[in-house]
């Protein structure tokens, strides 16, 4: 489409009653700039979503104790389901896809309920791997939810208000911090061994090192600096660790050149009590894509109300949920939109969605080389958890943030409180639920659920101000 079709787009949508947010971009959403700055361009979000998309499976693989080679795997099949679901929700198939320049990227949210539901398989005397294809199993079911959401978006906001979608990002960036704290220690495996490596000097100097590289760059003035700072730092740390002899290679040499995807590599297995505390999870997921979704827009000179935001709104979410069931076939995790390539555009001022055509090539092409894996696999823990601890206090604050959007009274006040209270208290003392039913321990043993449903239910049972003042307002007519 030219310049001219585009600006064409715009009036009609303006006529139709759209608000328009102004811009300075050089390309709009359906310009299509050259190879040579298309390619140049995808390679910026390319950098600032790498290190998002590979975190989660690395912390996963880790906390499941799996060897090398499946770790690679893992990285290899997130980075080419990224790169496919961008592709889906920049070209927009049918109904499925915004059509606006989003990337899809393994999402955080799930971390904790995956490696909760891993382990306890594992426990439960299952490998590995089988723990995975009940991991894969629940996460293409729930897929459904979100996919059925998608259809019925202007109900949420009545139920998922800010102080609760907020709070939820809370316990999930605190509940995250544990898992940081103990990769930078050496990792759940030196935890296991118990031989004195974790938590020794070198690996608290090694991870907080990072940290500190980390912090220096994300207050840097330099915005080529802060958009690459986690990035930065773990390659410093790499390459520091690897001086250390901390580095091991080995697992390379079982590696082949190229690689294609084999669906159901791990099989699929279902169990209803693991499957509850990934529903809410879903629609907290909805909810984000909508924020990120209409950023986009906003910064791509797009439309953010009326008919043409809210069809492409929907599609975008239908897409999340489209392209985590896809992740899951692929043997990886769910995907979501991710929130980084706003910046990107801004600072490019490419909003271009033929950009994202580039980067999700680019990406599929990572995926299908499991030496990239096999290289981020070899990243030691103590640097992994140097930088993913900032990201984890960083979601945190994100929750922090939507809740104080809120006008906090002491309603809203109480309904955090006990969210964080009962969310966290079952974080740090799962022992509680012993000799319950699975059921039960299964959904209220993660601190997510727990503290969503808490919120949820808080949000609706306790009155509103103005619910109390029409109260009272009734006690007066009467007398």
């Amino acid at each position: 489409m030219t310049q001219a079709d585009h600006d064409l787009t715009l009036e009609e949508a303006s006529a139709s009653g759209e608000p328009i947010i102004k811009s300075e971009l050089l390309y709009g959403l359906n310009d299509k700039p050259p190879v040579g700055e298309s390619l140049f361009v995808a390679l910026q979000h390319v950098l600032a979503s790498f290190v998002g998309i590979i975190t989660p499976p690395l912390i996963i693989a880790g906390a499941l104790g799996l060897d090398p080679v499946n770790t690679s795997y893992l990285v290899s099949m997130s980075l080419f389901a990224s790169g496919l679901c961008t592709f889906i929700q920049c070209r927009r198939i049918g109904p499925v896809g915004s059509g606006l320049l989003s990337l899809q990227g393994t999402s955080f949210a799930f971390l904790g309920p995956i490696i909760g539901a891993g382990t306890g398989a594992i426990q439960g005397g299952s490998t590995p791997e089988q723990a995975l294809a009940l991991v894969f199993g629940v996460c293409f079911f729930g897929s459904a939810v979100e996919i059925i959401l998608s259809r019925f978006l202007h109900l949420l906001s009545k139920i998922i208000t800010p102080v609760v979608s907020g709070t939820v990002v809370m316990i999930i960036g605190l509940g995250l911090i544990r898992t940081g704290i103990v990769s930078l220690a050496g990792g759940a495996a030196a935890q296991r061994a118990a031989d004195g490596s974790f938590g020794s000097w070198q690996n608290l100097a090694l991870g907080g090192l990072v940290m500190a590289i980390v912090v220096i760059l994300t207050v840097s003035g330099n915005r080529f600096l802060r958009m690459g700072a986690i990035a930065i730092g773990l390659l410093v740390g790499y390459i520091i660790a690897a001086f250390m002899g901390l580095v091991n290679f080995s697992a390379l040499s079982n590696l082949s050149f190229f690689s294609l995807p084999i669906p159901f590599r791990y099989g699929m297995r279902f169990d209803l009590g693991t499957f509850l505390p990934f529903i809410l999870l879903y629609v907290l997921t909805a909810i984000e894509t909508v924020g990120d979704l209409t950023a986009t827009s906003a910064v791509s000179g797009e439309p953010v109300k009326g008919p043409l935001y809210v069809r492409r709104i929907k599609g975008g979410v239908l897409g999340d949920g489209v392209n985590s069931a896809i992740a899951a076939l692929l043997n990886t995790f769910p995907n979501t939109t991710f929130s980084q390539n706003n910046g990107v555009i801004q600072m490019t001022g490419v909003g271009s969605r033929y950009v994202g055509f580039f980067v999700a090539g680019i990406f599929a092409i990572l995926g299908l080389l499991p030496i990239v894996g096999g290289v981020f696999q070899a990243i030691p823990q103590p640097v992994l958890g140097g930088a993913t601890l900032i990201m984890f206090g960083s979601i945190a604050v994100a929750g922090l943030n939507i809740v104080s959007s809120a006008n906090l009274d002491r309603r809203s006040m109480i309904i955090v409180a006990v969210s964080l209270a009962l969310g966290l208290g079952v974080l740090y003392a799962p022992e509680i639920f012993d000799g319950k039913p699975p059921l039960f321990r299964n959904l209220f043993g993660s601190s997510i659920s727990t503290g969503g449903l808490t919120a949820i239910l808080l949000s609706w049972l306790l009155p509103r101000k103005d619910d109390a003042e029409e109260i009272s307002q009734g006690f007066v007519e009467e007398s």
